[in-house]
């Protein structure tokens, strides 16, 4: 087995390391420990899913379960928190430091373990805090490669901010590696990963990256690319909606690369997406123009985008003119769904009930309808 150290290179775990992932032979090494041992709990983070899938949590884990076991602390829960950003993700909207403070409030562990205290957070304006609160509420706060944090002076606070201004500033240098690194690869004319357009394929052509890993490139798919090329002529010479090409698509039993249904927003995206041209692009870069991934030519692509660029004026200017409608239903046009956010259509309804005595009494009553789920354009459960 092997994961990524903090470098990102890969080193492999030892069979004696691998014993401390097995949950028995951890149970069974912590039952050498008194009863009144101190009680931890260990915390784990990873932030991308690159780090997920090269077993960093494992890595995580066996170093705080080895340090735990030779502190003599009885490990009494252990929680991993997989793909999230700890400069990105407010610890307010992380469910793991949530559950974390909610057990300590009532008083289930003494000491708090993580790898390394970034594990916690890396938002130089609110992680700091959140350390403190559980140095305040009697929690001792350990890290593997830190020791242990304490919070008894105006220095210790300034030490505890400092580390963690650090681990900002650190985290933003990787931001901008990361970038420049995906800006290299653009410009070089490969794939930088992510998500693949439609007409696309990722294969395997026996490049690898720094790590000696196969990555993969792009290449057209001739069966959806057909596809992607009908919906540019249709709209760009017949003036086709979003709608009737979503409709087109699904009819043929297509779905998006999610399995979903097509909406028009998919379509949309589609017409905008300047790829289909010849171009790997990103946030950052854009490659040379690549003959083998062209699937509509630019006059094609900036026909379309005009059709698309007038019919979004059109809403626009439709905007600011005050909504009329016959029908006398309150809200009818504007209205939207709350399950999935697409319009709801009014009507009134008829309601038919039968009274004690036999007679027959109708009731004229206004309602909505969620009009994608009543054309089955998604799957809309409200």
């Amino acid at each position: 087995m092997v994961y990524w150290d903090e470098q990102g290179n890969t080193v492999e775990i030892s069979k004696a390391d691998q014993l401390w992932l097995d949950d028995g032979y951890f149970k069974t090494q912590q039952a050498h420990l008194p009863p009144d041992a101190p009680r931890a709990a260990l915390s784990y983070r990873v932030s991308t899913k690159g780090q997920v899938d090269h077993n960093d949590i494992p890595m995580q884990k066996i170093k705080c379960r080895k340090f735990a076991q030779q502190q003599g602390w009885r490990v009494v829960m252990e929680k991993a928190e997989k793909g999230i950003s700890g400069s990105k993700v407010s610890a307010s909207k992380r469910d793991v430091i949530q559950e974390l403070r909610q057990e300590a409030g009532n008083g289930s562990f003494d000491i708090l373990l993580v790898y390394m205290f970034d594990r916690l957070g890396r938002i130089e304006s609110e992680t700091p805090f959140v350390l403190e609160w559980f140095v305040q509420h009697g929690i001792q706060m350990w890290s593997v490669h830190e020791g242990q944090q304490r919070i008894e002076s105006h220095g210790d606070k300034l030490m505890n901010y400092i580390r963690f201004w650090q681990a900002a500033g650190e985290s933003e240098k990787t931001s901008i590696r990361t970038r420049d690194r995906i800006r290299q690869i653009v410009s070089s004319g490969h794939f930088a990963g992510g998500f693949v357009p439609y007409g696309y394929r990722a294969v395997d052509k026996g490049r690898v990256n720094k790590r000696d890993q196969p990555v993969k490139d792009l290449e057209i798919d001739p069966e959806e690319a057909a596809w992607v090329r009908e919906v540019f002529e249709k709209v760009a010479n017949e003036g086709a909606s979003g709608y009737a090409m979503a409709r087109m698509l699904n009819d043929r039993g297509l779905c998006t690369r999610q399995g979903a249904r097509f909406q028009s927003v998919n379509i949309r995206r589609m017409i905008r997406h300047e790829g289909y041209t010849g171009y790997l692009i990103t946030k950052a870069a854009r490659s040379e123009f690549i003959q083998e991934l062209q699937i509509v030519d630019e006059k094609l692509f900036a026909r379309a985008n005009e059709v698309i660029d007038c019919r979004s004026k059109k809403l626009a200017q439709e905007k600011n003119i005050a909504a009329k409608t016959n029908n006398p239903t309150l809200l009818a046009g504007i209205v939207v769904c709350a399950h999935c956010g697409a319009k709801m259509s009014a009507f009134l309804h008829t309601d038919r009930y039968k009274l004690a005595d036999g007679t027959i009494r109708e009731k004229v009553q206004a309602k909505y309808n969620c009009y994608q789920r009543g054309q089955k354009l998604r799957a809309c459960d409200g």
